[in-house]
């Protein structure tokens, strides 16, 4: 390892960092939006060449236009959301903390609840999702947000448990499809979707599941442990290469076989990220107040579509 820092931003700490082309790209962070209490959840829609993300405590989903730069408030109240995603169809996919469901909001603005409950006892406060090329969706569901009323509503957990859960696309059965965590939150499947991975906040690493053709798991394994922080969300570029959101420590870039290549250095605490842009190598940046952009030599893995 070098621990090498070019431009006072990327930290190359093994040489697959560099020779990946991941330390290229802008030369700084650029910061879109700088006025929130904890920024989160952000999702690039393509088709309108925006960015949306959640302001929790404040209560409010936030849109940044490329094109012209500006920033508006997309919903307000929002249900204290958190992660957003997008399906197959191009619809965003929302984990409302506040409320304690995931949602999907219609192309004519509609909302639809995909979840609330399992097995009759509500949900603790869906954190993020991530969707399946099959139509399904899957999604983390701690207790962050009834720990307190600061990004939620504090209230007894009927559950008795944190848990990943899986949305079936014909039946809209909620199931859980991994379970022993202390704090799941962000999750990503591979490229081929043989394998989803599961930050685990509370445990301070990041799990890695073996995804069978039923749609089940097997028992995991650790894939990677964060050295003195805890993980937020995470995503893969198309080099097959894991980023993620780590607490008090930038974003993480991890080598397909779990080792620690490099770091992004963030001038705040960095809660999530996602590719996006006209050619997907636009890394979006949420961290405390505000969101950030680099422009990178590598590109985000290519957005799911409906095999349906």
């Amino acid at each position: 390892m070098s621990g090498e820092v070019r431009h006072g931003l990327y930290e190359i700490l093994d040489e697959r960092f560099r020779t990946g082309k991941c330390a290229g790209g802008d030369y700084r962070l650029e910061r879109l939006y700088g006025d929130c209490r904890w920024a989160e959840g952000p999702v690039y829609l393509p088709a309108w060449r925006q960015l949306i993300w959640s302001d929790i405590p404040n209560d409010r989903m936030l849109r940044w236009d490329e094109v012209t730069g500006t920033v508006g408030v997309f919903r307000s109240p929002a249900g204290h959301s958190n992660g957003n995603t997008l399906d197959g169809s191009g619809r965003l996919v929302s984990c409302e903390q506040g409320n304690r469901r995931v949602t999907r909001t219609e192309h004519d603005g509609s909302l639809t609840v995909l979840a609330d409950r399992y097995r009759g006892k509500r949900l603790n406060s869906p954190n993020d999702s991530v969707v399946h090329s099959d139509g399904s969706i899957w999604f983390s569901d701690p207790d962050f947000g009834i720990t307190s009323d600061y990004e939620g509503h504090r209230a007894e957990p009927e559950i008795g448990s944190c848990d990943v859960y899986r949305i079936d696309p014909v039946d809209g059965g909620v199931r859980v499809v991994a379970d022993g965590f202390a704090g799941p939150n962000g999750l990503v499947f591979s490229s081929d979707e043989r394998q989803l991975y599961v930050s685990d906040s509370r445990a301070r690493h990041i799990r890695v599941f073996d995804v069978r053709d039923d749609g089940t798991l097997d028992e995991g394994k650790v894939f990677a442990q964060a050295p003195d922080s805890g993980f937020d969300n995470i995503r893969f570029d198309d080099g097959g290469r894991l980023w993620a959101a780590a607490f008090g420590d930038g974003v993480h870039c991890y080598d397909p076989d779990g080792t620690l290549i490099g770091r992004l250095l963030v001038p705040e605490d960095v809660s999530n990220l996602t590719f996006g842009g006209a050619k997907n190598n636009r890394l979006f940046i949420t961290a405390t107040t505000s969101v950030y952009s680099l422009v990178m030599a590598v590109t985000g893995t290519p957005r799911v579509r409906n095999h349906r």
